[in-house]
């Protein structure tokens, strides 16, 4: 249980970090598994409700993540953000 929490925040703290489409789609399915994991384990009590939650989740987190994605990314360069369609 305390593995699950430490990996859902670790999830949440990288989300953050993402540079491109990729990187947020990915980010949404880390966060949307590790949160329908925890979920799915709480209510099933067994290892199949866990990973069932996790696959669910990971996907639903992955399709919220590219349809709320904005316009606009940003990259670094010459210690300045450069902005760019993505």
């Amino acid at each position: 249980m305390r593995l699950t929490v430490v990996v859902v925040a670790m999830a949440l703290a990288l989300a953050g970090c993402a540079y491109g489409p990729d990187d947020r789609v990915l980010g949404g399915a880390l966060i949307g598994g590790g949160t329908g994991a925890l979920v799915g384990g709480l209510a099933g009590q067994t290892a199949g409700a866990a990973l069932a939650g996790g696959l669910i989740g990971a996907a639903a987190g992955a399709i919220i993540a590219d349809a709320t994605r904005p316009g606009w990314c940003y990259y670094w360069g010459h210690h300045r953000r450069h902005y760019v369609h993505c």
